[in-house]
């Protein structure tokens, strides 16, 4: 197969590490903390979890571990959504074992956890690992999204991991994976097994970190992706002169991706889903200040901007949850009922019996392509897949209509020429930064010494990321530290809570201290293509929300 300039150059990449792996490997110990609680619900969580609940925070120090020389055998599972830097979680974890140990094996598990229950296992190799250096994408071993939830699957994955003789599994993950992690490790340990499992936080929506978990890989280079094709858009829209474009980023539960954006570029305006629930905004008050904008930059003959939204606003409105909400339930009980109605005025007088008469009202209003958007087929939970709604589309409708009335009243004379965009899938696989690249390395190796100094039910984690790789902090968090109870499918759950951005955090404020003004001028910031080589200052920069939390 013939490759790039680009990939060829990565592939020589040489991801850097904390100080302390610089040590020979047998010189690498671990010290351990004070006992751990969950976030919340600890009794609950410490019945789940009577094997591993509680366990103390792990730090590597310089030492003896004659235990880390030991020959083993790993497991590596990606799970759910492919995000920038999995395959050099992979090489550190490989590059770690064989510095270990020459003759340690990892395997590599095909397609997420579905090829541990089914035993469907590549050997990984040199030759193979180095295919796969510093690139993108999770195509090394595939990914899936399939759990280890039944009692049969959790037998299954026992049964592949006797089988295999596996020392390890390393699971990469977001946080209902590693919620995973700490379910099927609880289950090996009650079950005599001492196989480890290791998690390591994926996810470049960013919600899954926390003070030990300063960010979740991925992130810095979906962001730097989206934000160069902001930058790109606006100044096209700064060129022309006649565009509105309205652009919706990845991000359901939580808008990092779409802070992070707007403090790199600048946007004209940008909603943050966390703000639009804590303020109650309404649809109607969304418009409001989309059209303020759009008015006072028409007094300035400047009929042109950018609205950064994320995916997941919807659901953040008051009366669109509501609506939500209701329609979840309804799904859940006759989904096939009102799917297999072919004509829309059947489903919505159908549903105009069924609804609320607010959500009715409300469902009524909505352009018709958005309405049967809401009825499309469920994600795995029973919700509503909100990245298929376009919100953009939406708000874009919502707004020309009240321009209009604006104009028929003389308080509005400008032009408005919409175009909408979705960046999701364009940032998942792209070639990892290089804080990426280095940051993933790290958490593939943290993982190994988690490994071969016996630990079990943690999770990978590697501080201090605002600072040089080498004063990076390695070491392991106890999944059950981040955990809490939450209702879902009827009955409490374990899970890892999810971060969503907080309003009174630095990175908000500071996007808050700014927005009048890039709502009335054009103030866009270009970030560019992502550089991996050139002066620290530009190509090793973490993202402006890290170096915020941190200054």
């Amino acid at each position: 197969m013939e490759i790039s300039a680009l990939q060829k150059a990565r592939y020589h990449y040489q991801p850097k590490l904390p100080a302390i792996f610089s040590e020979k490997t047998e010189e690498i110990a671990v010290s351990f903390g004070e006992a751990t609680g969950s976030i919340a619900d600890s009794e609950a969580l410490a019945e789940l979890f009577k094997l591993s609940y509680g366990k103390p925070i792990a730090c590597f120090v310089k030492g003896k571990n004659e235990k880390i020389t030991r020959p083993l055998i790993v497991g590596v599972i990606l799970s759910g959504g492919q995000a920038p830097g999995g395959h050099n979680v992979i090489a550190g974890l490989y590059d770690g074992l064989k510095k270990g140990n020459k003759d340690s094996v990892l395997l590599g598990f095909i397609g997420g956890s579905s090829g541990l229950m089914e035993d469907r296992a590549l050997e990984l190799t040199e030759e193979i690992i180095n295919k796969y250096r510093n690139t993108g994408g999770f195509d090394i071993i595939g990914s899936g999204r399939t759990k280890i939830e039944s009692l049969e699957q959790f037998a299954a994955s026992l049964e592949t991991i006797k089988k295999r003789n596996l020392d390890a599994i390393v699971i990469i993950g977001g946080d209902d994976s590693n919620t995973n992690a700490a379910l099927l490790a609880e289950y090996l340990s009650a079950r005599g097994s001492n196989t480890r499992i290791i998690g390591c936080p994926k996810t470049i929506d960013g919600d899954l970190k926390n003070e030990y978990i300063e960010a979740s890989f991925g992130f810095d280079t979906a962001a730097k992706t989206y934000s160069e094709l902001i930058g790109n858009i606006q100044r096209d829209a700064a060129s022309a002169r006649k565009y509105w474009h309205f652009i919706k980023l990845m991000g359901r539960s939580a808008s990092h991706i779409t802070l992070e954006c707007a403090l790199q570029c600048q946007p004209n305006l940008c909603f943050i889903s966390e703000e639009v629930e804590e303020k109650k905004l309404s649809l109607g008050q969304i418009v409001e200040q989309i059209c303020s904008s759009i008015i006072k930059r028409a007094a300035n003959k400047e009929n042109f901007g950018v609205v950064l939204i994320p995916e997941g606003l919807i659901e953040f409105v008051p009366e669109m949850k509501k609506l939500i909400k209701e329609l979840n339930e309804l799904m859940a009980d006759d989904g096939a009922e009102i799917t297999g109605m072919t004509d829309f005025n059947r489903q919505t007088q159908w549903l105009d019996s069924r609804l609320s008469r607010e959500s009715s009202g409300l469902f009524k209003t909505l352009p018709p392509e958005i309405a049967r958007q809401l009825l499309a087929d469920r994600d795995p939970h029973g919700n509503v897949q909100v990245s298929l709604v376009d919100t953009e589309k939406l708000l874009i409708n919502m707004v020309k209509k009240k321009l209009k009335e604006l104009k028929t009243q003389g308080t509005y004379s400008g032009k408005f020429s919409p175009l909408a965009h979705f960046f999701g899938y364009e940032g998942r696989c792209a070639f990892p930064s290089n804080f990426d690249a280095d940051y993933c390395y790290s958490l593939g190796f943290t993982s190994f010494v988690l490994i071969a100094s016996g630990l079990t039910s943690y999770i990978s984690s590697v501080r201090n990321l605002t600072a040089p790789v080498d004063k990076w902090i390695p070491g392991g968090i106890p999944l059950t530290m981040m955990m809490d109870m939450e209702r879902r499918h009827g009955s409490s759950k374990p899970v890892i809570k999810k971060a969503l951005v907080d309003l009174e955090g630095k990175p908000f404020k500071s996007f808050a201290e700014k927005r009048e003004t890039w709502a009335a001028e054009t103030c866009y910031q270009y970030p560019g293509a992502i550089q991996y080589y050139g002066p620290p200052e530009v190509c090793d920069q973490p993202t402006k929300t890290l170096m915020l939390e941190h200054s």
